[in-house]
């Protein structure tokens, strides 16, 4: 699995847990705030403490319908006719204390309910008792009674309008029971009126407290309808938001697996190109060989038919030699001893002809393979310019881009500066404009007044040429600000140029370092390709192999350089070099030559960082992970000393490409 895949489905993952964590404190919020809720909602208020309101609770009401009062009227027993005897002044005192008691247990029965009745109610009670009411009963009549004076038949009952009897017999009989009757009734009434009023104040009392909890209910559920859709929008706005988040991370895993996907299908296809230029390559390379093969070989058959030729003319030639020799032999003996010498040199330079030829056949097919070897420099070299070609196309393209958007910039300053111009001319001809009305105004006026016109007129002309004033040194500062941009954008063009010149003079100098690292390629595979040569001892005795890149014939040999840079990557090395580093440098590029019993013979700089302190700081970095294994079998069996060259990259560690 991809790293930045990873990060980002374990940043999801967390992502996911504070949301849950969330969700699980906001579900304990809502509950713990519903509970507090409904326990301030069964809270009424009610009562009196000291004056003041209290807190009455709804499980301490009685929820029993109080019992009906009833009231059951009785006949009083028949009474007795007084007599009604006539007395003396001297008695009077006595019949008044004897009428007191009936008289009096009236008064105070007439004055009880009247009290009951009167009682004012307490306002803000919860439960309604039942008054008190004690009905009047006639009281039993004595057996003997002594006659009422005048002066008590003349007093009226308390607590009652009924006056009193002033006639005696069965006559102040009947009237006392006709009053009695009256107050009874009157009671009854006053009682039946206050038990009315008394249901209806605690019916009202009762609705009241009923519709208090209906709403009070209503309140609590349209609160917790509220809280509901609340939380659910709030749920449906999470899901929808965590959908969101999830459908562009989806998107954006997608997007990256989809560059990934294009980036390896890209280094595919680069390297497929690369692949297939090489074989062409080495196709047009033995190609050529062939080729001069074929004319070496045309050209031997041509010299082989040549001499053939020559002996054929030599063997004609001795042959009449011979036949001239046989008709002359007795004459030219002499002659033919010297015809053999002059034979034998030819032969002899013959045969020196003949090692002239191969020598110069021999350096034909050097010069050949000279020529081969250039025709591929040439052809690397040619790649090289083709790359560089298209480097600088895209260096063009960039500055291209890079100019039009800095004209697109001076366009936009441009027109925020034409605009400023306009504004400024709209904000001029607006007080030219009022400055005309202020002359037609002060014209106005001159006509009315000729002193005030002249004052105005002063005034004006002041303002104008404040106006003025301000208006050319606004322009002198518009001017100022358009001198300092143009020197800005100009110290900016100074900047990009310089830029521009550290870039193409860091490429140009990236560039060499590829150029060498490509003949240091090339020798590497020029020395793959003759391994014989390799494996010979040099000046020093020592065999060396050389690993240049990341790919060799020998796959132990990789495997052993790759060890030594991780050694190096992963001990942490970067300490020692964290301070340096910081310092401007270019990335440098080393060799480090390895005993075969992991000691470091060399530590050479292909490449320099440009920073004295960091090339030796690398040094330092290489002694001190030192020994880095003895070789393996199969290379100590090839190789005394491997030389090694690394790329150092310094970022975050040190990292060897």
């Amino acid at each position: 699995m991809r790293p930045g895949i990873a990060a980002r489905r374990i940043s999801g993952l967390r992502t996911a847990g504070v949301i849950q964590r969330d969700r699980w404190r906001l579900s304990n919020a809502l509950l713990l705030s519903l509970l507090v809720h409904a326990a301030l909602l069964s809270i009424t208020f009610g009562g009196h403490t000291f004056g003041l309101p209290g807190l009455g609770f709804p499980w301490k009401d009685r929820r029993a319908e109080p019992s009906d009062l009833r009231i059951l009227l009785m006949p009083a027993p028949p009474a007795e006719p007084l007599p009604v005897p006539v007395s003396g002044p001297e008695d009077t005192g006595v019949a008044g204390k004897g009428d007191a008691g009936p008289a009096a247990a009236t008064s105070a029965s007439a004055s009880e309910p009247e009290a009951a009745s009167s009682q004012p109610q307490a306002p803000g009670m919860t439960a309604w008792t039942r008054p008190d009411v004690n009905l009047p009963i006639a009281p039993n009549a004595p057996a003997t009674r002594a006659p009422a004076t005048s002066l008590e038949r003349n007093q009226p009952v308390q607590g009652s309008d009924v006056p009193a009897p002033d006639v005696g017999g069965e006559a102040a009989q009947k009237q006392v029971e006709q009053a009695l009757e009256q107050a009874r009734l009157e009671l009854e009434r006053q009682s039946a009126e206050a038990l009315r009023q008394a249901e209806l104040a605690a019916q009202q009392r009762e609705d009241k407290r009923q519709e208090q909890l209906r709403q009070a209910a209503a309140r609590a559920e349209q609160a917790a309808r509220n809280e509901a859709a609340r939380l659910a929008a709030e749920r449906s706005e999470l899901a929808r938001q965590e959908t969101l988040r999830r459908e562009a991370r989806q998107q954006e895993l997608a997007k990256q697996d989809e560059k990934e996907r294009a980036e390896a299908a890209r280094l595919a296809i680069e390297r497929q190109a690369l692949g297939r230029q090489e074989e062409l390559r080495r196709e047009a390379a033995r190609q050529e060989q062939a080729r001069q093969d074929e004319k070496a070989r045309q050209a031997q058959g041509q010299l082989e038919i040549a001499r053939q030729e020559a002996i054929r003319q030599e063997t004609g030639r001795q042959e009449a030699l011979k036949q001239e020799a046989a008709r002359q032999e007795a004459a030219k003996q002499e002659a033919l001893k010297q015809e053999m010498a002059k034979q034998n040199a030819l032969k002899q330079e013959a045969a020196r002809q003949e090692a002239a030829r191969q020598d110069a056949i021999r350096q034909e097919i050097a010069r050949q393979e000279t020529l081969r070897q250039e025709a591929a420099r040439q052809d690397a070299l040619k790649q090289e310019v083709a790359r560089q070609n298209a480097l600088k196309q895209e260096a063009a393209r960039q500055e291209a881009a890079r100019q039009e958007s800095l004209r697109q910039e001076a366009a936009r300053q441009e027109a925020s500066r034409q605009d400023a111009m306009k504004r400024e001319a709209a904000r001029q001809e607006a007080a030219r404009q009022e400055a005309t009305r202020q002359e037609a105004a002060r014209q106005e006026a001159a006509r009315q007044e000729a002193t005030r016109q002249e004052a105005a007129r002063q005034e004006a002309a002041r303002q104008e040429a404040t106006k003025l004033e301000a208006g050319r040194q606004e322009a002198g500062r518009q001017e100022a600000a358009k001198q300092e941009a143009a020197r800005q954008v100009q110290a900016k063009q100074e900047q990009a140029l310089r830029d521009k010149a550290e870039r193409e003079a860091q490429r140009e100098e990236r560039l060499r370092a590829i150029g060498k690292q490509l003949d240091a390629e090339a020798a590497q595979r020029e020395a793959q390709s003759r391994p014989s040569r390799s494996l010979l001892p040099m000046a020093s005795g020592l065999r060396r192999g050389w690993l240049y890149g990341r790919a060799d014939p020998n796959p132990d040999l990789v495997l052993y350089a790759e060890a030594m840079s991780k050694k190096i990557e992963l001990n942490m090395t970067f300490d020692m070099v964290r301070e340096l580093v910081k310092q401007p440098h270019t990335q440098p590029t080393v060799t480090v030559a390895i005993r075969a019993d992991g000691s470091v013979e060399k530590v050479t700089f292909v490449v320099s960082s440009g920073v004295p302190a960091i090339d030796e700081a690398i040094r330092r970095v290489v002694a001190s992970q030192a020994p880095y294994g003895a070789f393996p079998p199969t290379v100590a069996r090839q190789y005394d000393v491997i030389e090694i060259r690394r790329t150092w990259v310094f970022d975050t560690a040190i990292r060897l490409q």
